[in-house]
């Protein structure tokens, strides 16, 4: 009997992991805990070590209604799941596999992506979830078909990838396009940047395009010298961008933003060479926060620094090497900052007083609270109207497969996170909630 139950279990392991269809459903795994250093309330809608892990902080998290969260999963045999706040139930969102970023509509019930398709193309794919959920709870699912539609199908010359952002018009996404196709469109008087910085990264040239998502039509949007990473839409103002020159560091010039039709091409916040501006993210309709890194040591002698530091990649706490040059010190001015997309003026939210600094950040759109976690993967509050900072959460282990990168819900009042403060392996991720203290909450 014992046998035949373990055998049981194990088919049963074995058809979810390797043919989960769309609609599958999981079971809750939600789980309050308290944070042993603050005692504020972290609610995990997962606990299972499973690979999970967000969509990246520059994109919505939520789905349009509020109530679902989308995000990445080895559960479902590499499949998106979506997970339901209240209850706990987990849903399996896509079939067939995904590329890149997830894009989750704020004005329908609708998922967006890309996926691989022959010959180096790419399909950008439309999900009906309010479909799903519902046939999902009424365990009469429909073949795929039913669910998914192609939008539309990217060349093998363009060289697109899944860095992808949907408009706040919801009529078209943005993604990054190869070296190829962004040269096509370039001057070529135009100087190509080399890799900058300890990775290798950052050389050019590099473009986004855009896609319509109702008729399939493809529009160039933009060149530049340099690589192209983190495209996000301004989901308040559409035919906003902004994207970043990605090295895995420091940037020469990190930030940046261009409209749809290409115009209005410029630097988001110029930076000076000792400033590591990192980490930017739309928060609301006229304003980007942005990380400016207080992470290194300053070098009182800079010879004997440069001697007496190996060039040694610390994946955990990057930046240390010293081939990123002499930026990120606490010389001058760090911290979480907010960018004006319309005034172009620049305020410092708050900083830690010792350690790394914020790292990744975000803010809530009615302009009333900014977060942002450091190196040792805690998570602090900042009250943008009294500048007050609150620690709410720590101990999510540096250990950990990724950073925890907080993101705000639209309403901002919570938090998601990444945490692996529960794994056994001190790597696998969950996705957790963390409420904006009630006691802020009621602030004027």
């Amino acid at each position: 009997m014992i046998v035949r139950n373990i055998v049981s279990v194990f088919i049963l392991c074995f058809t979810a992991s390797a043919f989960c269809q769309i609609g599958t459903r999981f079971p809750s795994e939600k789980k309050t805990i308290k944070d042993p250093v603050t005692g504020v309330d972290l609610i995990f809608l997962t606990t299972r070590s499973a690979g999970d892990s967000k969509t990246y902080p520059t994109h919505p998290q939520w789905t349009s209604d509020g109530e679902w969260l989308i995000f990445r999963t080895k559960r479902a045999n590499g499949e998106a799941v979506a997970v339901n706040e209240k209850s706990g139930i987990m849903v399996q969102v896509t079939e067939g596999g995904y590329t890149g970023t997830l894009c989750m509509a704020q004005k329908s019930m609708k998922l967006y992506f890309m996926r691989k398709a022959d010959g180096d193309k790419m399909q950008i794919m439309e999900v009906n979830l309010e479909a799903v959920f519902k046939d999902s709870q009424a365990k009469k699912m429909k073949p795929v078909s039913a669910y998914e539609r192609i939008c539309g199908v990217t060349t093998p010359v363009m060289g697109a990838s899944g860095d992808m952002a949907l408009d706040a018009d919801e009529e078209k996404v943005y993604f990054r396009i190869g070296k190829e196709e962004a040269a096509r469109h370039l001057d070529p008087n135009v100087k190509i940047e080399k890799s900058f910085g300890a990775r290798n990264m950052g050389a050019g040239p590099g473009g986004i395009s855009s896609m319509n998502v109702k008729t399939g039509e493809i529009k160039h949007v933009v060149s530049v010298p340099f690589q192209v990473g983190h495209i996000q839409s301004n989901i308040w103002n559409p035919g906003e961008i902004v994207f970043c020159w990605e090295t895995g560091g420091k940037s020469p010039q990190r930030t940046w933003t261009v409209m749809a039709d290409g115009s209005g091409l410029r630097p988001l916040y110029p930076e000076s060479d000792f400033e590591w501006v990192t980490h930017e993210a739309v928060i609301s309709k006229d304003e980007v926060a942005i990380a400016i890194m207080g992470h290194r040591k300053i070098d009182f002698d800079k010879e004997k620094s440069v001697a007496d530091n190996k060039e040694v990649s610390d994946t955990k706490n990057p930046g240390q090497e010293t081939n990123w040059g002499n930026s990120g010190t606490r010389e001058k001015p760090t911290g979480l900052a907010i960018v004006n997309l319309r005034t172009r003026e620049m305020i410092i939210a708050g900083q830690t007083k010792s350690g790394s600094g914020l790292w990744h950040v975000h803010g809530s759109a009615d302009g009333r609270w900014a977060v942002g976690d450091d190196f040792s993967r805690s998570l602090y509050l900042i009250d943008r109207n009294t500048n007050e900072m609150m620690l709410l959460t720590t101990g999510h282990k540096q250990s950990a497969a990724d950073h925890i990168h907080p993101t705000f819900n639209r309403e901002g009042t919570k938090i998601q996170i990444q945490s692996a403060m529960l794994s056994a392996d001190n790597r696998t991720m969950n996705i957790c909630i963390v409420n904006v203290p009630k006691e802020w909450l009621k602030r004027k």
